[in-house]
């Protein structure tokens, strides 16, 4: 019998090869794989069937595990769904869903169903156990990955209609096949005893979809209750999770009680309970922010030890014999979601464009299919466990596939907007600066006798009576793509606005970061509400309160050095110069041999800032600033630009000192 101390120590040994399993799970991003495949590909490594690091036996004991984490899957599905941001396509949405889960799930059972003879654990069945394996597994072929998705968005800053019904429908995904999976298991089981049809069984199936309900709504009033708790959010999660093991718990103890007791077996999913637990707090609380935060932050722990353990979980030998059958029904997955999504795009009234291409965006798999995978195997042990490694299979190939496909799909539809590669320095500093008013001006004299060509963009409706005869000024009528192509901003090095609205500032911010790439994009900042979308395209902020307050702080801090960063200490100047030259590339910076009168601060490099020190390598296209007297930067900058190697430097430092 196994004691409490053996259970920890087996906890224990498993977090060690969880750490593992993280380090392995980051190798596997450099190499372009998902980051799940590291994890899985450990839990493999370390399992029974390789290092024998995790027996067999040990998974049941760490079902525990399986549960805190697919509780968080199923809070995580439901604070996807946020109504108010799919309502605007729903009846796109709603088609591509009936499309998808009816011809995904029909010809996914079918094909299950036709392959029985050739896979293992099927092979002997009769008939109506290979319907109830059948009915699973295409149930689990209906999942998609919200979180796959959602990364791939936020990675190409994607939006538009298409996007927006992709996103929709993997999200409502999640709901429907969950539910689809709480009903099919009732109905397998059902098979598996032998039981004839029974007209009461559907009555059986409603009632447990309502008992489900009831459940999520107890205990989204429960994670309520803990989220407006002051307390540290590691306790709040903790509770969270303990909330989401207790249902496990309950539906558990719930389905051996009434078997023991009742005529019929009740078999509540848990994931639906979660699931519609997150949904409540995400629609109906003023707890959606801290939800999700509360999620997105414990996610990765939480994706290591279920991934890992789902790893150390696969039948390794069934799995030699299966890959062919996991092509097969993923070629079967692949016809079904090329159907479904056709036709329920036509259907919807949709863009051919859209519909053809729409399969792209459904192929990939992750948390939610795995975690059914798991479910299934603890349900049905007699082939649970078998179908679990054909799913996982499956889920593999998916996982690298559909990620791929989808960013295809976004690019095609052009719905993409992910920063531009700027262009090269051209030898002069251009700048332009978005509104005219009397600190624009100014500062676009400061550039200009720091020899910038500054231009001033002011929008026909905002014209200001300000004379402005050194300065040149463009009145443009709005501000779009074609407008900036007028003012020259591809070759513009900097990027100031100053518009009065943010919302015109953040325009020009978002056509600088999709069209040229510009990095140093600077925003005078009217509402500090808006900071996160404006750091999110890579801006630096000005706020005009708290830029007050720090600058009086630093001249009562350091008045010298803030007095020279502002210009005002005479004979001085600071100025970032760019590497142009490849023969200065893995020169050190003691090796520069600079003038004594002249300091380095910082070095940046594709857009991190490292603090230099005199053994720093420089890089091509590095963007050093200097501090110094003006003729010592004058010296710095030729020195920089003409790119001398190490001998060279040297003797120019003789020179500079001669």
């Amino acid at each position: 019998m196994e004691t409490a101390i053996d259970l920890f120590l087996l906890v224990a040994a498993f977090a060690i090869i969880a750490l593992s399993a993280g380090e392995v799970g980051k190798l596997f991003t450099r190499l372009r794989l998902p980051l799940i495949s590291g994890f899985l590909f450990t839990g493999i490594i370390a399992g029974p069937f390789v290092l024998g690091l995790i027996p067999a036996e040990a998974t049941t004991s760490l079902r525990f595990i399986d549960e805190v984490a697919l509780a968080f899957i199923a809070f995580a599905a439901g604070n996807e769904l946020y109504l108010k941001e799919l309502r605007s396509r729903l009846r796109s949405i709603a088609w591509v869903t009936i499309g998808l889960v009816t011809f995904t799930f029909t010809l996914g059972s079918l094909g299950m169903i036709l392959l029985a003879e050739f896979i293992p654990f099927t092979r002997d069945l009769p008939l109506a156990g290979r319907v109830a394996v059948a009915i699973i597994a295409g149930t689990i072929l209906v999942a998609r990955s919200p979180t796959a998705a959602i990364a791939v968005i936020n990675e190409l800053r994607a939006k538009g209609p298409f996007t927006q019904t992709v996103l929709g429908v993997t999200v409502i995904m999640d709901v429907v096949v969950i539910t689809l999976f709480a009903s099919n298991s009732s109905l397998a089981i059902t098979l598996l005893n032998g039981s004839g049809f029974d007209p009461g069984f559907i009555g059986l199936i409603v009632l447990e979809l309502i008992l489900a309900l009831l459940l999520g709504l107890v205990l989204a009033r429960i994670l309520r209750f803990f989220l407006g708790l002051s307390l540290h959010r590691l306790m709040k999660t903790v509770l969270t999770l303990l909330s989401g093991y207790a249902v496990f718990v309950l539906t558990s103890e719930l389905r051996a009680l009434s078997h023991e007791r009742l005529p019929v077996e009740v078999l509540l999913e848990p994931l639906l309970i979660c699931l519609i637990a997150g949904f409540v707090i995400t629609n109906s609380s003023s707890y959606r922010d801290e939800f999700g935060n509360l999620l997105r932050s414990s996610s990765l722990p939480i994706y290591i030890a279920f991934f890992t353990l789902t790893g150390a979980s696969l039948n390794i030998d069934i799995l030699t014999e299966i890959w062919p059958i996991a092509l097969g029904l993923f070629a079967i997955r692949l016809l079904g979601i090329s159907l479904g999504s056709f036709l329920g795009g036509v259907i919807a009234g949709e863009p051919m464009k859209h519909n053809r291409i729409r399969w792209m965006a459904f192929i990939t798999q992750a948390g939610i299919a795995l975690g059914l995978a798991r479910e299934a195997a603890a349900t049905f042990p007699t082939f649970g466990p078998d179908l679990a490694t054909v799913i996982i299979a499956l889920v593999v190939l998916n996982e690298i596939i559909g990620p791929i496909l989808f960013k295809g799909s976004i690019n095609i539809v052009e719905e993409s907007h992910t920063r531009a590669h700027p262009a090269d320095f051209d030898g002069v500093r251009d700048a332009i600066i978005f509104g005219l008013e009397r600190q624009g001006i100014v500062l676009a004299r400061n550039l200009q006798a720091h020899g910038w060509q500054v231009k001033i963009a002011a929008l026909l409706d905002r014209q200001a009576a300000i004379a402005t005869p050194d300065v040149v000024v463009h009145h443009i009528a709005a501000l779009e793509p074609e407008v900036l192509r007028e003012l020259d901003a591809e070759h513009a090095d900097a990027i100031v606005c100053m518009f009065t609205s943010d919302e015109e500032n953040y325009r020009v911010c978002e056509l600088i970061y999709e069209h040229y790439g510009i990095e140093t994009v600077v925003v005078r900042l009217n509402d500090l509400a808006n900071t996160d979308r404006f750091r999110k395209l890579g801006a630096l902020i000005v706020d005009q309160g708290t830029a007050t307050v720090h600058l009086l702080e630093e001249f009562v801090r350091t008045p010298s050095t803030t007095s020279l960063l502002l210009g005002m200490a005479g004979n001085q100047d600071i100025l970032e110069l760019e590497i142009s030259d490849p023969s200065l590339h893995g020169v050190t910076l003691r090796d520069l041999r600079l003038p004594l009168d002249v300091l380095v601060l910082s070095v940046r490099r594709r857009g991190q800032v490292l603090i230099s020190h005199g053994y720093t390598r420089l890089e091509f296209g590095d963007r050093v600033t200097v501090v110094g007297s003006t003729e010592g930067i004058e010296r710095v900058a030729v020195l920089l630009r003409q790119g001398p190697i190490k001998e060279r430097a040297r003797t120019e430092r003789t020179d500079l000192e001669a």
